[in-house]
């Protein structure tokens, strides 16, 4: 009998160990997917002269975040933690850490977070926007999957909305040459276009009077709720800029959906750090 129970729990632990392997391929994949898109491309510095054209405080944003010289940023990888709800009428908050990748060449970003739970249990949750691409994925101690979702038009269209939103911890992923269009709004706020393929999503940008990124919002993207999506109105705001890295960028955020007309946040972060690399070739991993 006790060999039968060893044997057993032997099995048990490889399977375990095998599937924790499996999770680990995935997230390795959606990363070189991603890093492979800037991969080779030339350096290129940001100059200041050719954005004149741009809306007043777009301009004025990316004097102030950018030193002068910046290089075009190839890849951004930050280390995060707060608390998300999974609905905006949830009472539930859940503490969370994850490291997030953004690479402007690819439109796209992969998440991985750890989202604690009771009993030292936690929850895995793989989230990207690749070229267009949505995805998620959920898995109970990186071993179980839970849900899994990828391309659904709502599904791309938030995931591209919420790249445009994070670029503010990347601003040369805001730049013309990184695909986004800027229309003036007023002297504090401009409309942010991006288009990936035939998917367009756009973000009001509102300004700070000492030129930061402050918020962002949008009349309509796409929440998952009661197991449908339906588009409700979203803002993000950003506060507490610090300068890392060499960039002027906010170390704290919160996201949320507006229900009933009253601004629900369900995500509030801090960053703790993040690292830069610029086009120089391949990119490291």
């Amino acid at each position: 009998m006790a060999l039968i129970t060893a044997v057993v729990g032997a099995g048990v632990v490889l399977l375990f160990v095998i599937a924790r392997m499996y999770e680990r391929s995935q997230i390795d994949a959606l990363l070189k997917i991603l890093i492979d898109k800037a991969a080779g491309l030339p350096p290129e510095a940001v100059d200041f002269s050719s954005l004149a054209a741009l809306p007043p405080p777009v301009f004025r944003y990316f004097t102030r975040v950018l030193p002068e010289g910046q290089y075009l940023i190839g890849k951004a990888v930050m280390h995060q933690s707060g608390m998300l709800r999974t609905t905006p009428k949830s009472g539930k908050w859940l503490s969370f850490d994850a490291q997030e990748t953004i690479v402007p060449a690819a439109r796209g970003f992969v998440w991985n977070a750890r989202i604690k739970l009771p009993l030292g249990v936690y929850v895995r949750v793989l989230d990207s926007s690749i070229a267009g691409i949505g995805s998620g994925r959920l898995s109970l101690l990186s071993v179980l999957p839970l849900a899994a979702e990828k391309g659904t038009p709502e599904l791309n269209a938030g995931a591209l909305h919420r790249y445009l939103a994070e670029a503010v911890w990347c601003p040369t992923a805001l730049l013309p040459q990184s695909g986004v269009t800027w229309t003036a709004i007023d002297n504090h706020s401009a409309l942010a276009t991006l288009c990936v393929n035939d998917l367009c999503v756009s973000l009001e940008f509102r300004f700070s009077d000492t030129g930061e990124v402050s918020s962002i919002y949008t009349p309509g993207r796409f929440a998952h709720i009661g197991g449908e999506y339906r588009q409700l109105p979203w803002e993000g705001r950003f506060d507490d800029y610090r300068v890392m890295s060499g960039i002027h960028v906010p170390a704290y955020g919160e996201v949320g959906w507006y229900v009933d007309e009253r601004l629900e946040i369900v995500w509030k972060g801090e960053i703790q750090n993040i690292q830069y690399d610029v086009f120089s070739g391949p990119l490291k991993k």
